[in-house]
């Protein structure tokens, strides 16, 4: 025990967990924090659990790392990192590696990447996902940064990652941030998945009135099928509580604004920038940050709404209900999908869709039955243009166009916003098309900017003289 297999810096929640599940599969770990009371008090608590080697400097923390060291920060995003991986760089040699483990911006890590490959060493940005219990009983782990760093980093995430069928929910996603980015967009959906759960309690009961401990009930019985996943199973568990000082539904206390950490925001905003429509993960968003504004809602009282009131037959609309959000949040991964492709082809990532469906079937927050789905998918046809032309999923969507269109429906008539149900619809509907307005669109950009367009019976790029005679020409 005079070395350390691994090591962690940064004992919060999450660092702290992290440690306790390597040393509860058998390796040394090194500890360490900024302030050494938070130290001391892990090795209070925990020293029980496993070898433990406790520093009170960076410079001891490394010095105890066996070669080549491995060292995993889990502290907060941005100039902390940077100034946490200066310090362990300045200790470091060449073929040591350090480790980010936190939720980083995928252009930081690929900016760190490179600057710490030309001091010789490597860096790995991991995405880890599965909150503070996945950290300590096997997240999903979405590693970056060189094959060469993985081959011997591999072995240690492997062995602490969440396993489904016996497979490590951990697999090398490509180089530089590719690991990152994959974990951003898996917050991404996770935001749009959570805000059609959202949708769905809402419109059922503004609908029918069903109580919470009502919709917990639906809700259960919902995650028996398609549906079953770690949200849906969540969703039941918050609804079904009550709270212990006033007796009322616990969810009817609860502030009704939403928080958020950025990641998703990050999704929308490399989304764009891809130029991928991820409409149902920017509606999530939106939703959050409509929420965060009082004020407004508050003067918005007064606004007229619609007159009718309820739905008119609840078993109908419950299970119209089922089949829209199973629907959509086919889309919402669809659309995730499509962005990592993307950012793949972009910066030359190489990502595999498939094994990212496999390392997100366990320890994840968006774990789902489905992603098994996904996965065979991807495996048939590793070149699929979008997930929602799979025969499967495909299938799945016509089966429930009817009645995902009745709810959105029901939804506007009685008042009730549905921004990611009707978003996810009208993807489904604009990709289907077989022409779209953007003709139209594109006549208006060349009327009033002279932007050009092109035609459907010739080649090449024309514009028309609108304030002239009117005379198209090449451009």
């Amino acid at each position: 025990m005079d070395k350390a297999d691994i090591g962690v810096t940064g004992l919060a929640t999450m660092g702290r967990n992290l440690a306790r599940n390597f040393a509860h599969h058998g390796h040394v770990v090194a500890v360490h924090n900024r302030t050494q009371n938070r130290t001391t008090a892990f090795m209070d608590q925990h020293r029980d659990e496993g070898a433990f080697l406790a520093a009170g400097s960076v410079e001891e923390f490394v010095a105890s790392l066996r070669r080549p060291r491995k060292a995993i920060i889990m502290v907060k995003a941005g100039a902390p990192t940077d100034a946490v991986i200066e310090e362990l760089a300045a200790h470091m040699e060449p073929g040591d590696m350090i480790i980010d483990g936190g939720n980083a911006l995928y252009a930081d890590t690929r900016r760190r990447e490179a600057a710490l490959r030309e001091r010789g060493l490597h860096f790995v940005g991991a995405g880890i996902s599965g909150g503070e219990e996945g950290a300590l009983n096997g997240p999903s782990i979405m590693p970056g940064g060189a094959p060469e760093a993985y081959e011997t980093l591999g072995p240690l995430l492997e062995d602490v990652a969440a396993k489904v069928d016996g497979t490590p929910c951990c697999v090398h996603v490509g180089p530089d941030g590719a690991g990152h980015f994959v974990k951003m967009v898996h917050n991404g959906i996770e935001y749009s998945d959570m805000q059609l759960i959202v949708e769905s309690y809402d419109l059922l009961r503004q609908a029918l009135g069903l109580s919470p401990q009502e919709l917990a009930d639906v809700f259960r019985e919902w995650n028996r099928g398609d549906l079953e996943s770690y949200l849906i199973e969540i969703t039941t568990e918050v609804l079904g509580h009550t709270d212990a000082a006033t007796g009322r539904p616990f969810v009817d206390v609860v502030v009704d604004q939403a928080e958020q950490k950025g990641t998703g925001r990050w999704t929308v905003q490399s989304a764009l920038d891809l130029g991928v429509p991820v409409t149902g993960i920017a509606e999530a968003v939106f939703a959050r940050a409509l929420s965060g504004h009082p004020d407004q809602r508050t003067a918005a009282r007064s606004l007229a709404g619609p007159q009718e009131k309820g739905a008119a037959d609840g078993a109908d609309l419950v299970e119209d209900v089922r089949r829209a959000l199973y629907a959509s949040k086919i889309v919402a991964y669809a659309q995730g999908f499509d962005q990592i492709a993307a950012a793949s082809a972009e910066y030359g990532w190489s990502i595999d869709p498939g094994a990212m469906a496999t390392i997100w079937r366990g320890g994840c927050i968006i774990r789902a039955r489905f992603l098994d789905r996904i996965r065979e998918a991807y495996e048939a046809r590793p070149t699929l243009p979008t997930l929602l032309v799979d025969p499967t999923f495909a299938a799945a969507l016509a089966d429930a166009q009817v009645s995902w269109r009745r709810v959105v429906a029901t939804a506007a008539t009685i008042g009730v916003p549905t921004p990611g149900f009707s978003s996810a619809l009208a993807y489904y509907d604009a990709l289907r098309r077989d022409r779209l307005p953007a003709a139209l669109l594109q006549g208006l950009r060349d009327y009033f900017g002279a932007h050009t367009y092109r035609r459907v019976d010739r080649e090449g790029a024309f514009h028309t003289d609108w304030s002239g005679d009117r005379v198209e020409r090449p451009a």
